[in-house]
């Protein structure tokens, strides 16, 4: 449906702005009134200049429709108004950094977001990837995962090292050589968007129940999930618990220096990263977005992630575009989190700190000392935000899509529930994590307590679940991305794209004072 006003991304960030104790009216031409005299604007094409006015639109001019659509050829509409949702959560973490200023002193007075600069940043990666120094191929191939057991029950497999993967496939009677070609598309699929894989694994898949497949998948070291065709949705994507009161000069401190500086409403604030992957990298990205300074914990050497191609110029050395995208901005400190020496060097960085942002198992936190009971008597008034899978075995993307029923609402008509390759959880977790420890730190300059929030995957899937009315058809004149590369060097785009490098989504807020 076309409409001047962005309805589902307006109802998103009301939702969520009412979740943390904020009053929300909403006003006509997309404006919702805040509380605390804030108001926060939501709109089609913010700096892009195209004549956006509808999800379909964002979709098919911005690239979602081109990444989604890879696995099936060509592009193809999503079924979820994924750009809407995450220009709401957006929209909800940029007005709760503004309010949280505005009460220490900075006179904001409105919040601007797009949906085509939330779709934008949703592609982060893979616009750095096509616009890379290094060549990059656009990938080629369909199909790909799910599998199908002998007894009709669709699963998604994942694996995250080789030996599982050769393992289980060898057990199931698939020769090593077809195996060992199918690991890499298998393994790049979460940054390309495709995995085309032998038909030997679809084949050796349908010889065994799904029980004996989850069976085989324990023994092997990997985790099997079954596609849900019946959607979960709804619920606060995060939960908030208080910790203990701040004492003395502790109470308030940092948030007044906060007040001071001027790269954004969350300047002043130190976030410290613990995090791989997408989901809590891109957290640590937004929350740098919006002012805040973000120290990411990396193991000696650097994280192994960024040597993987096509490599960019990225602080004088050659790195990973895919990475670059989502660190940008950020500093960093080598420590080994196995050694003792690891542990006290970032417990001493937090004692400086305003937020840890993990993404560590739960059951590990403990064990490194990095546990919001332990972190609260080093540094009082800490928002300790852990973002995670959801639930036991299931901590990646896909089974995420898999297991709350998402991918049942994002595979073409006519086709069998099937996760989408764009990673929508993961950049939607993250997104949801940011806005977490925003509520998180407006929660602690109100009340001085320590704040613990905790946010996943599953939770932000559920969230695109609630969107199901679907992006309809895009208006006439609006031409379908594809090709990303064309995209970042369209002027037309220039407002939302930093090109140095590699194409870099630029911040997705307008505030105005």
């Amino acid at each position: 449906m076309r409409d001047s006003t962005p309805r589902v991304a307006c109802g998103v960030a009301a939702d969520l702005l009412r979740a943390a104790g904020v009053e929300v009216a909403e006003a006509s031409g997309g404006v919702l009134e805040v509380g605390g005299g804030i108001g926060c604007r939501l709109t089609w094409a913010g700096p892009v200049a195209l004549p956006l006015r509808s999800e379909a639109d964002v979709q098919a001019a911005c690239g979602v429709m081109h990444v989604h659509g890879r696995r099936y050829g060509g592009p193809r509409l999503l079924g979820v108004d994924f750009a809407s949702v995450a220009a709401g959560v957006l929209a909800a973490g940029g007005t709760l950094a503004a309010l949280r200023a505005r009460e220490l002193g900075l006179p904001y007075r409105e919040v601007e977001v797009s949906v085509a600069q939330a779709a934008l940043l949703g592609l982060s990666q893979y616009l750095a990837a096509a616009t890379a120094e290094e060549p990059c191929a656009e990938p080629v191939g369909v199909g790909g995962p799910p599998f199908r057991s002998s007894d009709g029950v669709w699963f998604e497999l994942e694996a995250l090292g080789p030996d599982g993967w050769l393992r289980f496939w060898v057990e199931l009677g698939v020769e090593r050589r077809v195996v060992g070609r199918s690991w890499l598309p298998f393994q790049a699929r979460y940054g390309t968007a495709t995995c085309p894989l032998p038909d030997e694994l679809f084949v050796a898949a349908g010889r065994l129940t799904f029980a004996g497949l989850a069976a085989l998948a324990e023994r092997c070291g990997v985790d099997v999930t079954p596609v849900e065709a019946r959607p979960a949705a709804g619920g606060v994507p995060w939960r908030v618990v208080q910790g203990a009161a701040v004492q003395g000069e502790a109470a308030g401190a940092r948030p007044r220096e906060a007040a001071a500086g001027g790269r954004g409403p969350l300047d002043g604030v130190t976030v410290v990263e613990v995090a791989r992957r997408v989901q809590g990298p891109m957290a640590g990205r937004v929350l740098g977005l919006l002012g805040a300074r973000v120290v990411r914990v990396e193991p000696p050497g650097g994280d192994p992630l960024r040597g993987v191609p096509p490599m960019t110029a990225f602080g004088g050395e050659p790195v990973s575009a895919r990475f670059a995208a989502l660190n940008r901005g950020k500093e960093v400190l080598e420590a080994d989190l196995r050694s003792t020496e690891g542990r006290a060097a970032v417990r001493e960085l937090v004692q400086e700190s305003d937020v840890l942002l993990h993404s560590l198992a739960p059951s590990k936190v403990a064990g490194l000392g990095l546990d919001a009971e332990t972190l609260e008597a080093v540094r009082p008034g800490l928002v300790h935000a852990q973002a995670s899978g959801g639930a036991p075995g299931v901590t990646t993307d896909y089974p995420v899509q898999a297991r709350s029923g998402l991918a049942a609402l994002v595979a073409p008509p006519g086709l069998p529930p099937r996760p989408t390759l764009l990673t929508v959880c993961d950049v939607l977790g993250g997104l949801v994590c940011a806005t977490a420890a925003v509520a998180g730190l407006t929660a602690q300059a109100r009340t001085g307590r320590a704040q613990r929030v905790e946010s996943s995957l599953l939770s932000a899937a559920r969230l695109l679940c609630g969107a199901v009315s679907g992006p309809g058809l895009p208006g006439d004149g609006i031409e379908v991305c594809t090709d990303l590369a064309a995209l970042a060097g369209d002027p037309r785009f220039g407002g939302a794209l930093d090109g140095s490098g590699c194409a870099v989504v630029r911040a997705p807020w307008e505030f105005r004072t």
